[in-house]
């Protein structure tokens, strides 16, 4: 087993300043287990050697001259292939723009280089990140994201490379975009911490446009103190987007005691039998820190007005591609006409679509406020299968036909 393999942050960095292990080690080791295990997992977009070694040697040299930036310096990571990187390819996950290129760095990028951190690689994706409405998982150039632990099952989408890079412990950690599930399903099929920051508190400069009323960016994890480490870094207001906030995140504010937790009522009653059981454990570990409270939603068209925001921002975003014969090139049958149909959505229903979201933002404040955090699975099932469609394996359990998207 590699030095590198299922460490998370802190433990690397111990091992980084204690001498044990060199920066240049681990983006060495990361770079051959990503070529190894992730290549097979169709984890890996590009490996992104050179500029990862340069790194490395950097962090090395500051860190023995007393130069520390913090918990990930020397640290490697990879990056969903949506975030721009400057003189590399970032190809949206979309064959036919495999070799795009930006000329400058995302905001995320640029803030884990200024943390020390080491991009070794842009991870594997759903083409467009999932926006063009894939049915199955063989929806990206670089073939399936397979599971970590099931070479037969999927990883999740969208951002499946960075799932199954982590779970398999080719990084220690990855960033991932998350719109309507793209973090958290990845993370939860393949066992490790995923994080989806509320809208607005990460930058998204430099970051593919799927829906940008929803499209976030967070840290997926070996753990869920390492995403907090992580979101610690790229948190916070950038002038170059203006949807971000100021003071939003605060990492020394210390922890409290008496957690408030508001437990969904019914989220587990369809859930298969394997979810259903850890997340009745997890409550038990809740429960000696905090209280729990049963609560329930508003009813409101949840999912309608947030299929018709994603369907109708991601057709603007798209339009010029879909409608150009590049199109035809994408890997899933479906997606090659996938957002045709958002040219004909009318602006009066995506305006109604906008008006449910604000009434169920007040109505979502109005029940949580007295609470910390929300209880619930994260998905009623486990892994789908690698060559099963969506609609038969999801609908198993009554669970969303929804793979992932941003």
């Amino acid at each position: 087993m590699s030095i590198l393999a299922f460490k998370n942050i802190a433990e690397l960095g111990w091992m980084i300043r204690s001498g044990e292990v060199s920066p240049t080690q681990l983006a060495t080791e990361a770079l051959e287990r990503l070529d190894s295990v992730g290549r097979s997992l169709n984890a890996v977009a590009t490996l992104t050697a050179d500029l990862a070694l340069e790194q490395a040697r950097v962090a090395e040299d500051e860190l023995s001259h007393g130069v520390d930036r913090g918990p990930l310096h020397g640290i490697p990571y990879g990056a969903k292939d949506l975030l721009a990187t400057a003189g590399i390819a970032t190809s949206w996950g979309i064959g036919p723009l495999r070799n795009q290129m930006f000329e400058r760095d995302a905001a995320v990028i640029e803030q884990l280089r200024e943390a020390g951190a080491v991009l070794v690689a842009k991870l594997a994706m759903v083409e467009g990140a999932g926006g063009f409405g894939y049915e199955q998982p063989d929806a990206a150039f670089t073939g399936p994201g397979r599971n970590a632990w099931n070479r037969d099952a999927w990883a999740g989408g969208s951002s499946s490379g960075s799932g199954s890079a982590v779970g398999s412990g080719c990084l220690p950690f990855a960033i991932g975009t998350e719109t309507w599930g793209s973090i958290l399903t990845p993370a939860s099929f393949n066992g490790v911490s995923g994080f989806r920051p509320t809208y607005g508190s990460v930058s998204r400069r430099g970051a593919m446009a799927l829906s940008w009323t929803m499209d976030k960016i967070g840290p997926i994890c070996r753990t869920a103190e390492d995403c907090r480490t992580v979101f610690a870094v790229i948190s916070g207001h950038d002038p170059d987007d203006p949807t971000t906030r100021q003071g939003w995140f605060e990492p020394g504010k210390p922890k409290r005691e008496g957690y408030r937790f508001a437990v969904l009522e019914h989220s587990a009653d369809d859930a298969q039998p394997e979810v259903k059981a850890n997340f009745e454990a997890s409550l038990g570990v809740l429960e000696a820190i905090g209280s729990l409270t049963p609560v329930s939603l508003p009813e409101l068209p949840w999912d309608s007005a947030a299929s018709l925001v994603v369907l109708s921002e991601a057709t603007s975003a798209f339009e010029d591609f879909i409608l150009s014969d590049s199109a035809q090139e994408l890997s899933a049958p479906e997606d090659r006409v996938g957002l045709l149909h958002g040219l004909a959505v009318p602006a009066v229903d995506y305006l109604h679509a906008l008006r449910v979201r604000r009434i169920g933002s007040r109505a979502l404040d109005e029940v949580l406020s007295g609470f910390d955090a929300v209880v619930a699975p994260t998905l009623p099932i486990v892994a789908t299968p690698i060559d099963e469609s969506f609609e038969l394996w999801f609908a198993a359990s009554r669970g969303p036909s929804l793979g992932g998207a941003g």
